[in-house]
This record gives structure tokens, sequence and C-alpha cells, in this order.
């Protein structure tokens, strides 16, 4: 199979992306990655943290090299200092993600990987932006699932960054056929799982308790399992969240499906934080991101884990090798 050539964003320029950009060196094996961002700042702080990058400019006449590190060369708007924010660099981070979609899209790139952006800093400078989830939508069209995955461990969500007092609204019929079907259909297409198991959370305490506690699972989430089913689909629930997540079930199911963020993050991420991985499924594209945020604390320091951005990154490289 011919070297892919995946693009990364290293997302807000003061936080710990450029920084784990560093620790690249001289690329990943088998893959050229395209830093798609500002190049003085990559190798400026590479030079910070005594880690010299050697960065070639984005040559697309040439064929992929794998080990390769290219940059795609996209200025800054204001200076950055490792740890503070500047609002006028965050039509920077858009632009980066804005050129690394469009070259998935046109071809130029197999697949994304996504630094840590902060959404505050963005939404300040008056640009409305809720995630890299919803941003891609928009970019690249198709109907996103979040999903993370760690050893041992996949959790999609049918919401994702959304107000809670909002979810119960939001968990309708026509919501959780298209979520669990993209789900079922990516864990086939990128993930070569032939039949795939999905467990099913319930929104409400103990999956409602025969609706003492809630009707969502009587009245939305089992009927759409029970048509889903009819499909040919291996699904099992809705399953109350407290006990879903017990080794017991786990080793018989290849994804969980949650109704909302922290009902299933904080169980993958105690499970793998550093070592997971944050995949949007159900694009035209393959992208995948780191499972942390910008640590502005520890921008510049040496100290950031690059643990989940080489998991990405490998993560991406399998996900473009499966047939589909």
């Amino acid at each position: 199979m011919t070297t892919p050539r995946i693009a990364l964003t290293p997302g807000e320029p003061a936080g710990i992306g450029p920084d784990l950009c560093a620790a690249l060196q001289a690329g990943i094996p088998n893959t050229e990655l395209v830093l798609v961002g500002d190049a003085e700042l990559i190798s400026n702080r590479a030079l910070t943290l005594d880690r010299p990058l050697e960065l070639s400019p984005l040559d697309l006449a040439t064929p992929p090299r794998a080990g390769r590190l290219s940059v795609l060369h996209h200025p800054l708007l204001t200076p950055a200092r490792p740890g503070r924010l500047d609002p006028r660099n965050a039509a920077y981070v858009l632009d980066t993600l804005g050129a690394a979609c469009n070259g998935c899209l046109n071809g130029d790139f197999d697949a994304l990987v996504t630094g840590p952006v902060h959404k505050g800093v963005i939404n300040q400078a008056g640009q409305p932006f809720t995630g890299h989830t919803e941003f891609l939508a928009e970019r690249c069209g198709g109907h996103p699932v979040m999903m993370l995955t760690a050893p041992g461990l996949r959790v999609a969500l049918a919401t994702t960054h959304t107000p809670l007092s909002r979810v119960p609204e939001l968990i309708t019929e026509d919501l959780l056929e298209r979520v669990i079907g993209i789900l079922h259909q990516d864990l086939v297409k990128r993930f070569g799982i032939r039949q795939p198991r999905i467990l099913i959370c319930g929104l409400n305490p103990h999956a409602g308790e025969d609706g003492h506690l809630g009707r969502e699972e009587l009245d939305i989430i089992q009927p759409t399992l029970e048509r889903l089913r009819i499909t040919g689909m291996d699904l099992e629930g809705p399953l109350p969240a407290d006990t879903l997540f017990t080794p017991h079930n786990l080793e018989r199911a290849d994804a969980v499906l949650a109704m909302y963020h922290d009902q299933g993050l904080p169980v993958l991420k105690h499970m793998g934080f550093g070592r997971a991985v944050n995949i949007t499924l159900g694009l035209p594209i393959i992208r995948t991101s780191v499972d942390h945020g910008t640590a502005l604390e520890l921008a510049g320091s040496g100290k950031a884990d690059s643990g989940s951005l080489f998991a990405a990154i490998e993560t991406a490289s399998q996900m473009i090798q499966r047939p589909h």
C-alpha cells in the first residue's frame, strides 16, 4: 500500500499543540505528516524545548515519503506566547482547520489529526464555535458521531457538547436511528468488525426502572432498538449506565453508545487518559484527535505528554488501511 499522507493541525498556538509537534522529531514511520500551521511557531517551540525539527515545505507533486515531516504554512495573525491566549489568533486556528479539511476532501491528504483548541477564546473573538465535531460537519457534510477509544473500550455519544438540561428533548427516535446506524456502519467500514455488538445506555438512572424514573427508555429508546434489530444489528439495551461499564459486559461488546457526553466519557478517560483517541464517525473524511485540552499551564515547559497524539496518528493510519 502507498504511504499515507496525514494532515495534522497543532490547534491553539498558546497551548501544548506546538509542543506535541516538537515530539514528532523525524515524523512517524510509514506515514508522512503534514503540519498545517505556522512553520515559525512550530520550529521556535521545538527549539525552546531543545527538540529541533526538520520541516520540509509540503510538495504535493512528489509522492508521500514515510517518516517525512512536512509543513503547509499558515501564518499566525499575531505572535503567540506559551500559556497566553490571544483572541486575535482565533481566525488562524479556524483557517488551519479549514485548509486541512479541504485537503482531505480533495484527496491531498488521506486523513486529518487535530490538536487541542480552546473554544472559549474562539468564541471570545466573535467566532461561533462549539467544537471540532460540529465544525467538521458543517465543513464536510454528513452527520458526525463522536466516539472515543481507549485500549479495551469504544464509547460513542448520542449527543455531544450540549447542556444537560437539553439532552432529554434531543433523544428522539430519529436521532438514535441515525447515530446507531452510523456507529454500526463505521465499525464495519473503518474498523473491520463484521457484526458489531453495541451496548446502549439508558438515559435515566437504572434505565428508567420500568418508567418510575423516566419514560424515555420505554417510549423512545426501546422501540428504536427493536426496529433496528430487525435489520440485523446486534444491539443490547437500554442498560443502566452504572452497571453497563463492568468487565463482564464490556468483554462482550465492540462499542457502547452513551446518551450524553459525561455519561460515557468519564469511564473511558479513567481507563485510558493519555492513550485515548477522539474519532469523528459519519464524515466523508477520516478524523482523529487527542483526548485532552490545550493545557496552557504546560505549554513550553516540556512536560506535555504526547501519548494521545501518537495514538491518534496511529489510529488514523490504521483506518486509512481498512478497505472501504
